[in-house]
């Protein structure tokens, strides 16, 4: 058994904890005492035996370390959202006091080294979520087991949904671009001790897929205890999201977003607690489809996102290292946009930070709370709009598109009649400037990126690069598979 296995098995112990973790976890799999089948059999009859299970996958999306490293850009799936907004160049760094992301991400010198850590840490998070699915559903009786429990059913579900988005972030993140038989990475669609080598992105993405129309199936009677759990609606929009990525089958792609966001409403141009000026800090937002509720007992400190980000949680971005909206990006909107309100736009200190979009509900400058309370946002009404606009419109459906991105803009801008005019590329074009202004810091402009194959210069306000173009394929915006696991997989050899 390989090292980067053994890794990954023992997060999954940490992590999972349906199974005590002994000394010789390791050398006796629980499958030597009892089938996966039978196992199946005993949940079935008790899905509570398996909660826990996923419950720590959700839990692993918002606790620091998970990518297994000490580092105070490791605190879960929003780590990796500041990672891609940064990699697009929409999330400026415009201050550098203590160093987190400047020369790695912002400088792009980890994605050309497979040495950093940053290659790893996003590589043990996704794998270990994919392990710790992995975990779960042999514990339900296999991905392809049926269950007649509801409650197994939904957890079985929630199990593949979460996979198929780990595999999702993977393939965005280590590929340069969609080409269909292009080896990527290792796809561990089950339990073993054994290393794997890279499959192609078809083989990555149709396992996605898969993943994705089964766990539609089982949730398909399943309500959300919270929001931090995937329903039939969340599954929609990755898979969305997933055939969106090999930039096809735009008819697919409407009818999935069309059908995630028939759940959630449009977040209003206001500035009170479920509006767009309203912090985004609230989970009970009816706009959110996917996020946590952070409060005094989640454990998340100044070590987070909040704290990468938010200037009014005091951390990094109220003591120097600020994270803006590239400059050039905000010059784009149009003046009567509402959005240009969220970015503090007098320029000097704190020019075009989320002052007014993303914030700590107490927003008391330089505060000294180190207890994060602010919830995480990971899936959002609006996106699905603006995902939906854009596969109408690449599928030649002009009109439709018009009438789905009115449904936004309507709410954005004083007078939105210039997208009647709109059609073809243009329209295309106007749907992922909308994508980039209403989604920014939110971790989806890079998606958007790819998938419109995007060029992008950057603003005045970056710390390097200042005014650079980068293609959406360049290289530099991908990970490299990391060091160690080069060195413990014997059939992935290169740094590609």
């Amino acid at each position: 058994m390989k090292k980067s296995v053994l890794k990954l098995i023992g997060l999954g112990c940490l992590v999972i904890g349906l199974h005590s973790c002994e000394e010789d976890f390791l050398d006796q799999q629980p499958t030597q005492f009892i089938s996966e089948t039978e196992l199946g059999e005993v949940v079935n009859l008790n899905p509570g035996l398996v909660q826990g299970s996923v419950d720590g996958i959700y839990t692993t999306m918002f606790t620091s370390g998970t990518g297994g490293t000490g580092g105070h850009d490791d605190f879960g799936q929003k780590a990796y959202d500041i990672f891609s907004d940064m990699l697009c160049s929409d999330m400026a760094l415009s201050g550098s006091v203590y160093g987190w992301y400047r020369a790695s991400i912002t400088e792009m010198q980890a994605t050309q080294d497979f040495t950093y850590t940053d290659n790893f840490q996003t590589w043990s998070y996704y794998y270990g979520q994919i392990l710790n699915a992995n975990l779960a559903m042999s514990n339900l009786g296999g991905a392809d087991a049926d269950p007649t429990n509801p409650e197994a059913r939904a957890l079985l579900g929630q199990a593949l949904a979460s996979r198929a988005h780990s595999f999702f972030m993977l393939a965005q993140l280590y590929a340069d671009d969609y080409v269909a038989d292009q080896p990527i990475i290792p796809l561990y669609d089950r339990l073993t001790a054994e290393t794997l080598p890279k499959s192609t992105q078809a083989e990555v993405y149709g396992l996605i897929e898969s993943d994705l129309n089964r766990a539609i199936v089982l949730l398909e009677d399943y309500t959300q205890g919270s929001k931090a759990q995937i329903d039939k609606y969340i599954a929609h929009g990755i898979l969305a999201y997933a055939i969106a990525a090999q930039r096809s089958r735009w008819d697919e792609v409407a009818a999935a977003a069309n059908f995630a966001k028939s759940n959630s409403v449009l977040m209003p141009n206001t500035a009170d607690t479920f509006g767009i000026r309203g912090g985004f800090n609230e989970v009970g937002n009816p706009s959110w489809m996917w996020g946590v509720d952070i409060n005094e007992n989640s454990g998340v400190g100044l070590l987070s996102w909040w704290g990468q980000v938010d200037f009014f949680s005091y951390s990094y971005a109220a003591v120097g290292d600020t994270k803006v909206m590239d400059e050039g990006l905000y010059n784009s909107m149009r003046a009567d946009d509402i959005r240009r309100d969220q970015f503090f736009a007098t320029p000097g200190a704190n020019y075009l930070q989320p002052l007014f979009k993303q914030y700590d509900a107490d927003r008391v400058p330089f505060g000294t709370s180190t207890q994060v309370k602010a919830d995480y946002v990971y899936m959002r009404h609006a996106e699905m709009v603006l995902l939906e606009a854009e596969a109408l419109a690449k599928s030649g459906q002009d009109g439709a598109a018009r009438n789905v991105l009115h449904s936004l803009v309507d709410n954005r801008v004083d007078d939105p009649s210039y997208i009647d005019a709109l059609s073809g590329q243009a329209l295309i074009d106007e749907i992922y400037m909308q994508t980039r202004w209403e989604l920014w810091g939110e971790g989806k402009s890079y998606f958007a990126m790819k998938r419109n194959q995007a060029t992008i210069t950057r603003g005045s306000n970056h710390l390097s690069f200042v005014g650079e173009s980068i293609s959406h394929n360049d290289n530099r915006l991908t990970f490299e598979i990391p060091q160690r696991e080069i060195q413990d997989n014997p059939f992935i050899n290169d740094q590609n």
